[in-house]
């Protein structure tokens, strides 16, 4: 098992070592700009904010469009509002948008859509 992390840590050190160098006008050379390992954390934590923001941002949409579709079908019209959706027992509740963003519902097509404030 030792062997295997002396490895890893091995290899780790040999790629940190094989970035390229630019040299900047007054001769200093500095490692290329991009992913670093002191910044990792921080880009992890970036990521995975921006997926779980975009999962529920689909989730939400998937729900409330097939809502829409049913509703559709059994009345035989779009709903005005999402609150028909509620009434109608198709949806426990409106769905939040995420933060930052709201929901655009247009009620002569039925389409949904989520954008920026």
């Amino acid at each position: 098992m030792k062997a295997i992390l002396s490895l890893c840590g091995a290899f780790s050190l040999c790629l940190l070592g094989c970035g390229e160098k630019s040299t900047n006008s007054s001769g200093n050379t500095n490692a290329s700009s991009g992913p670093s390992v002191i910044t990792a954390p921080v880009d992890y934590l970036g990521a995975v904010g921006a997926a779980k923001t975009f999962a529920e941002k689909t989730v939400d949409l998937a729900e409330l469009n097939q809502a829409i579709q049913v509703f559709q079908t059994q009345e035989g019209r779009y709903p005005t509002n999402f609150d028909e959706l509620v009434g109608a027992k198709l949806l426990i509740q409106v769905p939040k948008a995420p933060y930052g963003k709201k929901i655009v519902y247009d009620p002569n097509t039925g389409k949904v859509s989520i954008v920026n404030k």
